[in-house]
């Protein structure tokens, strides 16, 4: 049938060239822009409105399978994250889970999932589609995240990835601030695809294989396509790579003057009235006074070898498409899929604290207990008293004990396992009719979505059972075990813990019920062409729960405290689009076009907003297109953020009331002053060093939605008198600057700039967030999020594209594609500080601004038979403040990082280039990354670096 081309997606110049990511730019194939000629109308991601694709408005990158398989990665988001215009994100590098517990934003971990973060705008404010279509938010029961894990897409079900880069809240709603990227699935296939690969590090670990079958029948009149994708990666381990065997980097001993290693110590530290003492002799059934001594920096523990650099992951999905022609005019699609996701990170011993300045917070019950004399493990002859009841209160007691830490060994290695189950199904009825001359398209969509996630965790203990069992030993019958907490390594045995010791099971779930209907064509012909437009209406609905294990929600886990949060909305939303031509075909004005949108969207909990954008695009010759756009968004309150139960985030900040040498409490007077009214003893006893402070985190039902502009301007350059010379089969280059403005950005209070306001100022506000306890020591700091930042920042992204035509040698190309940050400024806790992250390293939560990053490959092939291809990715240096309240500012410099990847594929022809055997070595010139002090784990930035070490791969795919 004779019908106009219905592909979502496209480039600037789609006919010319398709622009991918790292490692590599691709070309589309001559057949393709063929088929997609000048004649050729299409929907174009960034577009409701069928058009040219060589007068595309708006920048587009895609990667196609091609590009997609020459990276040698197993993960669909580890490629996106190599785009220069991307800044990282969630991805299996990431191994937070009992290190930091749960970030503000109500979204948990999110261990073994993977985002995509574009223009450092946060993941949350990248729209991800399938299809053209919103997808349910991924979840690792561990809170309710706001985006959705794109390891939960089969690999082999992707077509290719269109990345958006730009903002587009008026087409497609919330959350497209930085741009959308659009999955765009198979539709149609003839035969059989498979392929699979093997990977590891030189070292020996980091084992990878995953493995992609499909098989599709194509019918005159029907079209269906099936397949499956299997992904298994182990682990790489922190012990084995030298850069993450210490908490600091360049760190040999826990003596070493940095500090950074526990006080939850093997052998446990002990900060009463007694002093600040460690066990001599450990393991010791019967402690006394006198087996203690002197807790000194050499009996701190290092729990920097025990954590993943590369986290495990099992992932197994299969899915379906099925596509049938009712009539000339309609058509029916069906598409589903199913993901499965294993996976696991690791965190050291559990860290048990207990007392009143034990930090703990969010009203753990372990802050308040006490050692009675009576428990025969007591070396102290003395009840140890916290002071305090059960709630926190004041028991009218007077407390000798600071704390009492242990580092649970015996319990064995915090291990988090989670299983994930992801499913998706689409319904599609579309078609065409005949309006006077004019065709117009119609479409009706029903999507539904689920992402259910538990997760088990082992090592944790109950907080109600170790008080019994250090309580008065006339309470502590069976079951119950009286617990040695001061006999050192080896003094907790197997019947100590089968009573305090539990597996944590949490689990989460999101859901997505979504209802679109589009109409779209051309309403008149005007002297420049069809006045085109695009109309559509969007009812959503979205669920989500976070349910952590009831003796966690009760507060008697002794790891990251956490609440159950549920929470649902559903919008209604309403979009129009025109496309106005003005000139075409005059001096200076090849074509001349207006286009425009607006989209009104009503939220059940966070009310109504209106975006528009305005976009010209000018070709003064056929060759050259000059295009800009102004365009407001904006970003509704995610459930998670709304509803986000009580939690805490273990923040690695420095506190200025420590009179250790790290804060200003014995060098500054009026800092000194100021954090003795906060409650901060006056002889300067509190002398902990730096370390993790607990932020009490908590979503905000009253918060409203961001806002944001953005302006673009691109022009892009692809001349025909290069083909035509045979100087190149394609030549090109785009050049885009954007600049973009987030108001009411969803945050919480700086809390290094609330210890900073307090002690430095004495403003009342932020001592009121900090609450400390009557030795000085930060019990917890306030993060109830708030509507208080803003974000401005500015940059060019420049693509360029060469291949030289067929030639005796055989064909080589050459493609690139850069971005520079120009400006990035966060103004943030209610203006009360401006920061500059321009190139700067923020540290924990782990993200580097470079202000130049790029991607370049050179790549040949002869007969269809070999090719061959080289690209380096580059990162240009930037600066982490070390130590913000010295003088002068103590910083370090992560220099900058090029990395080479290899590959070389032999298709042969005896085989009619059915088979294809590649080898490739990712990071071929073995670059570590640059250290990291501030960064959150392993001492480096896993958003932004390469796991160290030398990545080789080989890989057998088949095509029929």
């Amino acid at each position: 049938m004779n019908r106009p081309a219905t592909l979502l997606g496209g480039t600037a110049l789609a006919v010319l060239m398709t622009f991918t990511a790292s490692p590599s730019l691709a070309q589309v194939p001559v057949d393709t822009a063929a088929e997609a000629g000048p004649q050729e109308t299409i929907v174009v991601t960034g577009s409701r409105i069928r058009r040219d694709p060589l007068d595309q408005s708006s920048p587009v990158v895609t990667l196609d399978q091609s590009s997609l398989a020459q990276t040698g990665l197993s993960s669909v988001a580890d490629i996106l994250q190599r785009l220069p215009s991307a800044s990282g994100g969630l991805n299996s590098k990431v191994n937070n889970s009992g290190n930091l517990g749960n970030p503000p934003d109500g979204g948990g971990v999110g261990a073994g999932s993977a985002e995509i973060d574009l223009r450092y705008l946060a993941a949350k404010r990248t729209l991800v589609l399938v299809d053209g279509l919103r997808f349910v938010n991924g979840t690792s029961a561990s809170g309710i995240p706001a985006t959705v894990d794109i390891n939960a897409i089969p690999a082999s079900m992707v077509e290719r990835i269109e990345v958006l880069q730009a903002g587009a809240s008026p087409l497609y709603g919330s959350d497209a601030i930085a741009g959308v990227v659009n999955i765009i699935t198979v539709a149609q296939q003839e035969g059989l695809r498979a392929s699979a690969q093997y990977g590891a590090f030189r070292q020996g670990d980091g084992d990878t294989f995953n493995a992609d079958v499909s098989y599709g029948i194509k019918g005159e009149t029907t079209n269906l396509v099936f397949g499956a994708s299997y992904v298994k990666q182990d682990p790489v381990r922190s012990g084995d790579r030298a850069i993450s065997r210490f908490p600091n980097p360049g760190q040999t001993s826990c003596t070493d003057a940095i500090g950074g290693c526990s006080s939850a110590a093997v052998n446990g530290r002990f900060l009463t009235s007694f002093g600040n003492q460690t066990i001599s002799n450990p393991p010791n059934a019967h402690p006394t006074l006198a087996d203690l001594r002197p807790f000194t920096s050499a009996d701190r523990f290092n729990f920097a070898p025990f954590n993943y650099l590369l986290t495990p992951s099992e992932r197994y999905g299969a899915w379906l498409s099925f596509r049938q022609e009712l009539s000339d005019s309609v058509n029916f699609r069906v598409k589903a899929l199913y993901n499965r996701r294993n996976s696991q990170n690791q965190a050291a011993f559990e860290p048990l604290f207990i007392g009143p300045d034990a930090g703990n917070g969010a009203g753990s019950l372990f802050d308040t207990l006490s050692f009675d004399a009576t428990n025969p493990f007591n070396p102290f002859g003395v009840t140890l008293e916290s002071g305090l009841n059960p709630n926190g209160t004041s028991n009218g007691r007077t407390p000798n004990y600071s704390f009492v830490a242990r580092r649970l060994v015996e319990a064995g290695q915090r291990t988090f396992n989670q299983r994930v189950n992801t499913m998706s199904a689409t319904a599609t009825l579309d078609g065409s009719f005949d309006v006077g001359n004019h065709k117009w398209f119609w479409d009706l969509n029903a999507s539904f979505g689920i992402n259910d996630a538990h997760q088990s965790f082992t090592g944790n203990v109950r907080a109600d059972r170790v008080a019994q069992a250090i309580g008065p030993i006339a309470n502590c019958t069976a079951p119950c075990v009286p617990l040695n907490l001061f006999g050192g390594l080896g003094s907790i045995t197997p019947e100590m813990l089968d009573f305090i010791a539990f597996t944590e099971r949490d689990k989460s779930n999101q859901q997505l019920y979504d209802y679109t209907a589009n109409l779209s064509g051309d309403l008149l012909d005007l002297p420049a062409g069809p006045l085109g437009f695009a109309v559509g209406y969007e009812h959503r609905i979205q669920i989500a729960s976070f349910t952590p294990d009831p003796i966690v929600a009760a507060g008697l886990g002794a790891d990251i405290p956490a609440q159950p949060a549920a929470g649902r909305y559903h919008v209604d939303e309403v979009y129009g689009e025109v496309r106005v031509p003005i000139l075409k075909d005059t001096p200076f004005f090849y074509s001349l076009e207006f286009d425009g949108a607006a989209r009104y969207s009503r939220y059940s909990i966070s009310g109504s907003k209106t975006t528009f954008t305005a976009t010209g695009l000018w070709k003064p010759i056929e060759d050259l297109l000059f295009r800009g756009a102004y365009t407001t968004g904006f970003r509704a309150p995610s459930l998670g953020e709304l509803f986000g139960g009580r939690s805490r985030f273990d923040l690695p900040v420095v506190d200025p009331c420590t009179s250790d040498a790290s804060g200003q409490f014995q060098t500054n007077a009026t800092v000194r002053a100021n954090c003795i009214a906060t409650g901060v003893p006056a002889d300067g006893s509190y002398a902990e060093p730096p370390g993790q402070l607990p932020v009490i985190t908590q979503g905000n039902i009253n918060l409203k939605p961001e806002t944001s502009r953005n302006i673009t301007f691109g022009a892009v350059y692809a001349p025909l008198w290069a083909r035509n010379s045979g100087f190149a089969s394609n030549f090109s280059i785009e050049a885009n600057y954007y600049d973009i403005r987030v108001k009411k950005a969803i945050g919480v209070v700086d809390p290094n700039l609330t210890l900073s306001n307090c002690a430095v100022r004495g403003d009342a506000a932020s001592c009121a967030l900090v609450v400390r306890t009557k030795n000085g020591f930060v019990n917890q700091i306030s993060g109830t999020l708030q509507n208080l930042d803003s974000i401005s920042t500015r940059g060019i992204d420049v693509t360029a594209l060469y291949r030289t035509p067929e030639t005796g040698i055989g064909t080589f190309g050459l493609a690139a594609n850069a971005s520079w940050l120009l400006h990035y400024v966060l103004t943030a806790s209610n203006g009360f500080v401006v920061i500059d992250r321009r190139g700067t390293e923020r540290g924990s939560p782990d993200q580097a601004f470079p202000k130049f990053k790029g991607n370049a490959t050179i790549d040949w092939s002869l007969n269809d038979t070999i090719a061959a291809s080289f690209t380096g990715r580059y990162i240009a240096g930037v600066t982490e403040v070390r130590d913000p309240f010295s003088t002068p500012i103590v910083t370090n410099r992560l220099n900058s990082r090029f990395y080479g990847d290899v590959q070389l594929t032999f298709t042969p022809g005896f085989a009619q280039h059915r088979f294809a055997f590649t080898i490739g070595v990712n990071n071929v010139f073995n670059q570590d990354p640059p250290p990291c002090f501030s960064c959150s784990l392993n001492n480096f930035d896993p958003t932004t670096y390469d796991v160290p070490g030398q990545f080789g791969y080989a890989r057998i795919s088949y095509k029929m």
